[in-house]
């Protein structure tokens, strides 16, 4: 149902990498992503990793979701991802309308729950 390209998050330095995934990068895999892997309904812009301006621009760049509410997201949060741990569903609004798209609720199979 959906893809999730998620840019390594380098911990330590020992993990042997040297730096984090550019933002042309990120931008570039989302875009890829979208033009050849047509058996995806969904692109996932996971903005805990690439924080939210990208997933701004993520949605332009061919992503058709991005993560939802969080409280406390730990999972990349634990090997070192940068952004808050959390966003609000208002927040998460203000995002997708920064962005000119049009914010709708879903749930797991993507059936609308609400349109903002």
């Amino acid at each position: 149902m959906v893809f999730i390209p998620l840019a390594m998050q380098p911990r330590k330095q020992s993990a042997g990498l040297t730096r984090r995934t550019s933002a042309f990068d990120d931008m570039r895999t989302i875009a890829i992503s979208r033009l050849m892997l047509d058996n995806f309904d969904h692109i996932k812009a996971y903005w805990i990793n690439i924080g939210p301006q990208l997933t701004q621009m993520a949605l332009t760049y061919g992503s058709s979701d991005i993560h939802g509410t969080l409280i406390e997201e730990r999972i990349s949060h634990s090997v070192g991802a940068l952004t808050s741990q959390g966003i609000t569903r208002k927040e998460l609004i203000h995002m997708i309308k920064g962005a000119n798209k049009t914010p709708v609720e879903r749930d797991t199979f993507y059936n609308v729950i609400k349109t903002y």
